[in-house]
């Protein structure tokens, strides 16, 4: 079963040591020494989460090779994992900038295809990104179809159309029940709806999901927090905001969850 941490919808990559060294007689290939560069990328950020130190090696390989798709896909991701990571770090242009290059070098580069969806998604333009994940939904080749459903449910939350991303985020937990931030979402097109016991319902589903990182997702703690509060249920909405309050209190949820919280006591 594939696990992937939910507080980004990330393309899966697959870790690996240096196959390279910059020693030797191919130390003035650049082809060569963007792989290298790639690989080292790849290490610091997925096995060491150290992404300045990875975004640096990865914009090497960039510049090294040009025609490398896989080293433009990745520095998007990398400057997508920066935004989540901070705000004042985000650099949403310059992740859309890697992102396009990545598909004019590889054009059926899925993955990418699907990344740069995210970015416009951020970028609040959801149906450009609509566009680009409807085609990646129904491509059989596509090895994650949680994810390009999970992004056009989104997509769809972010235009308000919500039966059409109650129904797309259905299809993503059915591609993938360990896709926890699919519940999550699901559960907020539900909560938009009224129907508060399903919302309920798949939020409980999202944090309960064992899964790395689903019962870290702050979003949604507030979520249920908010349901069960409407359904006057004021005893487990105020747990589920000092849990929420316990993972974060700088994040917006975070902020939204101690106001709330504060006004309970």
């Amino acid at each position: 079963m594939r696990r992937r941490r939910p507080w980004l919808l990330l393309a899966p990559l697959l870790i690996a040591c240096s196959s390279g060294n910059a020693a030797g007689p191919h130390a003035q290939d650049p082809s060569r020494q963007a792989e290298t560069e790639y690989d080292v990328a790849r290490d610091l950020w997925l096995r060491r989460n150290d992404p300045r130190g990875a975004l640096e090696h990865a914009l090497k390989a960039a510049d090294l090779d040009d025609g490398n798709a896989e080293a433009a896909h990745l520095v998007a991701l990398l400057y997508l994992d920066f935004c989540s990571r901070n705000s004042a770090e985000c650099r949403l242009p310059e992740a859309e900038r890697f992102a396009r290059r990545a598909l004019e070098v590889k054009s059926d580069f899925r993955e990418a295809q699907n990344t740069l969806a995210v970015i416009l998604i951020h970028e609040h333009r959801p149906e450009e990104a609509a566009r680009l994940l409807v085609p990646l939904t129904q491509d059989i080749l596509y090895t994650t179809p949680e994810d390009a459903w999970g992004n056009l449910g989104w997509a769809y939350l972010e235009l308000g159309k919500l039966e059409p991303a109650v129904d797309a985020l259905r299809r993503s937990i059915a591609a993938q029940p360990a896709f926890c931030v699919g519940n999550y979402r699901l559960g907020v097109a539900y909560e938009r709806l009224g129907q508060l016991s399903l919302a309920e319902s798949s939020y409980t589903q999202a944090l309960e999901t064992e899964a790395p990182g689903c019962t870290g997702l702050q979003d949604a703690w507030f979520g249920r927090a908010r349901v069960r509060l409407r359904a006057a249920n004021q005893p487990e909405a105020q747990a589920d905001l000092e849990r929420c309050v316990a993972l974060s209190k700088a994040t917006p949820a975070g902020k939204e969850c101690s106001s709330m919280l504060a006004k309970l006591k």
